[in-house]
């Protein structure tokens, strides 16, 4: 999985050029992602090239000293760690170990006066214990960028048993490993969309929320049943998640047996305007009475105080109560028949008068009947999901231009991943988010993050062109841009020169 580059949502193997260097290393031991975690530091990572040149070929491996051998056997030759730099101080430059200690320290505080008084140390010390100027002063030059930044072997060993950890949830429990990393993303809108879009890729389908299946945070639905995305510890729950779930262990297929089609859906507390308070009613009701068999049966049976305008109107809208059959547009136009019927169960269960307190026969009690109301554009439901949800979960604002899209075979990924600072390309996306800022000269420009199934780019929008376009850049538009890539510090963004509205 590593050596294909599959690393969104792992510990400290994610990353664009991390995962560059996994794709060329192939790791097939532990010994080489404890190599990566410690090497792709500033300084170190200077190194990586040589450890994936010599790991695949190892009449590469060589030691400027034979008494280097023993210190950098599982690393091909490579100085990998701050302990390699400590063991060449003492075996090969006669350091105390008092004094590796010192040096360490050195390294760590990255003083330059400390560091050029360990040099002509180091060095003195080289010659005087066997070595050559030449190769000593060749040594100094790989150990020098550890000054920057250099991890312990202890460090990077802990880092990489949990990169390996997670790799192999990853691998081997798919759906029950994403959802926990949403779990422990929610909140963050930027990393939930790149963790479903890794979702998707991985065929592992991402479900808007609902009050038959979901928990508080995301959970797994497997066939016939809900798992939570805690199992096994991974994330806390609470008692009512846990008992309605049964037993994580139970649940857990072993890896060859895993379901081909396991499901993420959203929580209840993941939706905006949405209180932890009404979720667990909610979830204690469905627990104690089994699920709502109907819009009916869900109003007479949550009696919370905190079922209200706010909540409800959250439900409808991000999708939690689509499994009716009922249009979101339809709920959301008989919002207050719902809550008065809600609220006249909530007296009944309190003992109060009511309109039907005095009924002896509960069956002559009017049934909730629905105004007629329009059903809601398609492209206004994708709205109210991104305000609810952080992104789209039951289609894209760009599905409707899938056949212009087709014809092009170039998407924002592809672009980030294949075209070179300067080369032209025409991307059809929606935008974002827009940040005006003034030039110094006083002009009107923006940073335009914009969007499609595949990703997001930054585009930088210059006056001329922000002039020209000008009503084409509001958010949740759909355009067809084009422009140039620009490449700094390794990112990717792109300069704007035309702009045409889709649809």
């Amino acid at each position: 999985m590593l050596a294909r580059g599959e690393t969104i949502g792992l510990f400290q193997l994610n990353g664009s050029g991390m995962t560059k260097f996994l794709v060329e290393l192939k790791p097939s031991r532990i010994h080489d992602i404890n190599a990566m975690v410690a090497l792709y530091r500033p300084g170190p990572l200077e190194s990586i090239p040589q450890y994936i040149e010599r790991k695949h070929d190892e009449s590469k491996v060589e030691y400027l000293d034979p008494r280097m051998k023993d210190i950098l056997d599982m690393s091909y030759g490579v100085i990998t760690y701050q302990d390699d730099v400590m063991m060449i101080a003492i075996k090969l430059a006669g350091y105390s170990w008092l004094e590796a200690d010192k040096l360490r320290k050195a390294m760590g505080k990255k003083i330059p006066k400390e560091m050029e008084e360990q040099k002509e140390k180091l060095l003195t010390g080289f010659v005087k214990h066997g070595m050559g100027k030449k190769n000593a002063n060749t040594l100094w030059k790989l150990i020098e960028p550890f000054a920057a930044y250099g991890f312990n072997k202890a460090h990077a060993a802990s880092y990489g048993l949990v990169a390996y950890q997670t790799s192999y949830m990853k691998a081997n429990y798919p759906a029950i490993y994403m959802s926990a990393v949403l779990t422990a993303d929610s909140g963050d809108v930027e990393k939930i969309a790149e963790i479903i879009a890794e979702c998707k890729r991985m065929n592992i389908p991402i479900l808007p929320p609902d009050i038959n299946e979901s928990f508080s945070q995301f959970t797994v639905v497997k066939g016939g049943g809900v798992l939570s995305s805690q199992a096994r510890g991974l994330s806390e729950r609470s008692e009512s998640e846990a008992s309605f779930a049964g037993r994580a262990e139970d649940n857990i297929p072993t890896p060859d047996k895993a379901p081909a089609r396991d499901t993420i859906r959203f929580g209840l507390v993941t939706i905006k305007n949405f209180g932890q308070g009404i979720a667990t009613a909610i979830i204690d009701e469905r627990k104690r009475g089994g699920k709502f068999k109907s819009l009916t049966d869900f109003l007479d049976r949550v009696k919370d105080k905190n079922l209200n305008k706010k909540s409800l109107e959250a439900l409808i809208k991000s999708g939690a109560l689509d499994s009716f059959g009922i249009d979101r547009g339809v709920l959301l136009g008989n919002l207050e028949t719902l809550l008065a019927h809600n609220k006249e169960k909530l007296k009944q269960a309190d003992n109060q008068d009511s309109l039907f307190g005095l009924m002896t026969d509960t069956s002559t009690v009017p049934t909730l009947k629905l105004a007629e109301v329009p059903n809601i554009d398609p492209r206004e439901k994708l709205a109210w999901e991104k305000e609810l949800l952080g992104l789209y979960i039951s289609g894209h604002p760009l599905d409707r231009y899938k056949d212009i899209i087709s014809k092009r075979d170039m998407d924002i990924k592809k672009a980030i991943e294949t075209l070179k600072d300067g080369q032209e390309v025409t991307l059809a996306c929606i935008i974002e988010e827009i940040k005006p800022i003034l030039t110094k000269k006083g002009d009107n420009m923006a940073f335009v993050k914009v969007a499609d199934f595949t990703g997001e780019l930054e585009t930088v929008v210059f006056p001329k062109v922000l002039v020209e376009f000008r009503s084409a850049f509001t958010p949740d538009k759909c355009l067809a841009i084009k422009g140039k890539i620009s490449e700094r510090n390794g990112q990717k963004s792109m300069i704007v020169d035309k702009v045409k509205v889709l649809g």
